[in-house]
């Protein structure tokens, strides 16, 4: 699990590329949400060490967080193959994380 944003992102079409299951987390690190949701995220992710996690910092003028329509952080995309099967918004608990995470693990 990566464990900070990265501050430079991917391009939209590398992420489009992306072969395998995905977990394209959007946040930042002082964001309270995204505190907060780390222990589940961890928690999911714990379950399927072979899902590619990817850790964006978001914010204004980002575009592949605008490309995603990330409105609220954190926001979780789960992709296969580059293509978005299920999102989660502001995780609420590990059950609801590890739901959609099994719809691409």
């Amino acid at each position: 699990m990566e464990t900070t944003y990265a501050t430079t992102e991917p391009a939209r079409a590398e992420v489009d590329a992306l072969a395998g299951a995905t977990v394209l987390e959007f946040g930042t690190s002082w964001c309270g949400w995204c505190r907060s949701a780390q222990p589940l995220i961890a928690g999911a992710l714990a379950a399927h060490p072979e899902l590619r996690h990817i850790k964006v910092e978001d914010g204004s003028g980002r575009p592949l967080g605008r490309s995603f329509r990330v409105r609220l952080w954190p926001t979780l995309i789960f992709l296969k193959d580059g293509r978005e099967v299920a999102r989660v918004v502001r995780p609420a608990s590990l059950a609801e994380v590890r739901e959609e995470m099994a719809k691409v693990a």
